[in-house]
């Protein structure tokens, strides 16, 4: 084949020449992923610093619910449960984790609950308790990204 021909044969069918080790398209799914990683965690670092308090702790506990057959990878991901985590990780930004703690662990060695102790009552749902609507828009967030994140990591490797 001459010049003009191969010219002629690119200038048809505009297909780059590649290299035979680039005709496996596995090996770039790695390097994708960790670009994916890394642009996520350029977001992240522009996220306000409050905003970044509440991320560490819903990062931490999705750690905690990353594993095979966790809440996190259901079809259809318990309401209930997602509140409950909602909870945790609200008490967490709010400092009560260690107090509600203590209570539980006392509760739980035989010990009464102290006189007059209530549990607090359900948050409203929807009247402006931002901080709790944003904990749960970004747990929703986090899940979404590791699910997708274990389903291509799962089906190809």
């Amino acid at each position: 084949m001459d010049y003009n021909q191969e010219q002629f044969f690119r200038t048809q069918f505009d297909v780059p020449k590649m290299p035979f080790y680039m005709s496996y398209p596995m090996q770039n799914l790695y390097l994708t992923e960790m670009e994916y990683e890394k642009d996520m965690e350029r977001m992240k670092e522009l996220y306000p610093r409050e905003v970044g308090k509440i991320l560490e702790c819903v990062e931490d506990e999705c750690d905690k619910m990353e594993y095979e057959g966790s809440l996190m990878f259901d079809e259809y991901p318990d309401r209930l449960m997602l509140e409950m985590v909602i909870n945790r990780i609200e008490r967490r930004v709010n400092g009560e984790e260690n107090d509600a703690d203590m209570e539980a662990e006392q509760y739980r060695g035989g010990g009464r609950p102290p006189q007059g102790h209530r549990p607090p009552p359900p948050p409203p749902r929807g009247q402006g308790n931002y901080l709790r609507e944003l904990i749960g828009v970004m747990l929703n967030n986090e899940m979404y990204r590791r699910r997708c994140r274990h389903r291509r990591c799962r089906r190809w490797w």
